[in-house]
């Protein structure tokens, strides 16, 4: 069986993609990076240090279910994580 040739519509559509999904994928590892850092810091104490990364992180959860790129209930669901390990740090 003869290979079709791609037409213009799929070519544009495989660029496109490739772009979404290369842009999805530096969202999601920044995103990642900055809860495992809030995450560390909670972990190990540091109270003020913390604080300041898990808002760096909630901002980036936010901005990432504002574009699509992590579901919302999935951003809510880590936020509220992370502020229930940073209280409970803050209270100990």
């Amino acid at each position: 069986m003869a290979v079709k040739k791609k037409s213009r519509t799929v070519l544009k559509r495989m660029r496109s993609s490739e772009r979404k999904a290369e842009y999805r994928g530096r969202v999601r590892s920044s995103t990642r990076t900055q809860l495992k850092k809030a995450h560390t810091l909670v972990a190990a104490g540091k109270v003020e240090a913390a604080t300041e990364a898990v808002l760096v992180a909630i901002s980036k959860l936010d901005k990432a279910a504002g574009k699509g790129v992590i579901h919302k209930n999935n951003a809510a669901r880590h936020k509220s994580r992370l502020m229930a390990a940073l209280n409970k740090a803050k209270s100990a």
